[in-house]
């Protein structure tokens, strides 16, 4: 079946598909906006780390410490959002969520101490949680619409996003105040917030497409159904951990390791993170196509594995360039798991499960950062690193040991017939948990 005939056929579930198809990709195309827009603001924020850690005058705990900050805004905001996706609708609390982002991503540049530094990044934490949150639950139903897994090109957007942040930073880091230039990147989250806000608020989230006969499993009792629901939805919710903690530490603390321990100059710093996002959008670009074509399974190992020793290089090389490339192949490995995990869960347990795969996901992008910290205080910046490595090459192993995990039902979108990957299951609608277990034809 053509792809624009899944559409209409998901959108609109019968004629006048046009207008549908329209309004579908109306917002896909915003809602990648605001994935990208998240990824520049947070990239912005992360190049300038060095920068404020010295305006504060913060040793490296201290800094660990402003960063919980974010950890604790955002974890507690993570668990609040799903109800208000419910309540006033994922859309709507996008567009709130970026405006806040957008305005608090400025705040840490105006601190001077880390106990202010600590406050402030409490609020900019609580946006970046929303909005994370509230943008993959919209996602996910743009995603069952399509009938098709290409909720890695979303999180393309957001690495695209941060790749163009950190290379923007990297450029004005040795010419430019972190004030001015944190108060530019708010100036720029408003503008376009503005430009695609209206589209998001105009339109509804689209109806999902309809059921498929359900297998003899899938019709087992209602508590039992729930209790294997859940218990997948975590394996995943932990995937999603383990690899989020390697792009938060990265983020964080992969400039100031260039810096400190290997003496990188600042711009050359600066571009760990942005080679690191170069390769995360390259794999994320692929990602459908390596989908349909590998499997879910084959992608969750070979991107765990390809983290773990990318890490490893990354944290221990004696030179610059060594460094790079561990950044570079860490990001191509990571690319995929990430959002593959997020929507399995939504496939399994719909708007509750995006919620606790994205808290327990961004939850590990947020703690690794001060579990970072605490660690180079007591033994060093690289040994800390290589953490990443380890907690990636479990999310290998939980990837395979996933494969069996949860109720099976009908085909998945490897054969152009389920409801997909990312899908948000309905009363009566039946979920497809190994969407993507096999390799398409």
């Amino acid at each position: 079946m053509p792809l624009l005939n899944k559409v209409r056929t998901a959108a609109s579930g019968g004629p006048g598909g046009d207008t549908a198809a329209r309004s579908l990709s109306r917002l896909r195309s915003a809602l990648t906006l605001f994935f990208a827009l998240d990824g520049f603001l947070f990239a912005g924020w992360v190049v300038r780390i060095p920068a404020v850690k010295e305006q504060t005058g913060a040793s490296a705990g201290d800094l660990g410490l402003a960063l919980l900050g974010v950890s604790a805004g955002a974890v507690v905001t993570m668990t609040l959002t799903g109800r208000l996706c419910r309540r006033y609708g994922s859309h709507a609390v996008t567009v709130a969520t970026a405006v806040l982002l957008s305005l608090s991503v400025a705040l840490p540049a105006l601190t001077r101490s880390p106990l202010s530094l600590g406050l402030v990044l409490l609020v900019f934490g609580a946006a970046y949680g929303g909005i994370n949150v509230a943008m993959n639950s919209a996602a996910v139903d743009v995603v069952t619409a399509l009938r098709r897994p290409v909720m890695p090109g979303f999180h393309a957007a957001f690495s695209l996003g941060g790749m163009l942040g950190a290379g923007l930073g990297g450029l004005l880091a040795g010419g430019l105040s972190p004030t001015a230039h944190l108060l530019g990147l708010t100036l720029v989250g408003l503008a376009l917030t503005g430009v695609a806000g209206p589209v998001l608020l105009r339109h509804p989230s689209p109806a999902p497409p309809e059921a498929l006969p359900a297998r003899p499993a899938a019709t087992a009792a209602p508590g039992a159904r729930r209790g294997a629901q859940r218990r997948t939805v975590l394996v995943f919710g932990a995937i999603a951990l383990c690899t989020a903690y390697g792009e938060g530490a990265l983020a964080d603390w992969g400039a100031l390791h260039l810096t400190q321990d290997l003496h990188a100059h600042p711009g050359v710093a600066a571009a760990g993170y942005s080679v690191f996002a170069l390769t995360m959008t390259v794999g994320r670009l692929s990602g459908t196509a390596l989908l349909e074509r590998l499997g879910q399974t084959r992608t969750l190992v070979a991107g765990g594995a390809t983290a773990a020793a990318g890490m490893l290089l990354g944290a221990l090389a004696p030179t610059v360039w060594a460094a790079l490339l561990g950044f570079a192949v860490t990001g191509l490995g990571l690319a995929n798991i990430f959002p593959v995990a997020v929507a399995r869960a939504g496939a399994i347990a719909g708007p509750a499960g995006v919620a606790t795969a994205s808290t327990l996901g961004y939850g590990g992008m947020l703690l690794g950062p001060p579990a970072i910290g605490f660690l180079a205080d007591w033994f060093s910046l690289p040994a800390a690193l290589t953490t990443v490595a380890v907690l990636a090459a479990g999310a290998a192993v939980m990837g395979c040991l996933a494969r069996d995990t949860g109720p099976r039902s009908g085909p998945g979108p490897a054969d152009g017939h389920g409801p997909g990957a990312g899908g948000r299951p309905a009363q009566g609608r039946v979920t497809t948990v190994a969407a993507y277990d096999s390799p398409a034809p």
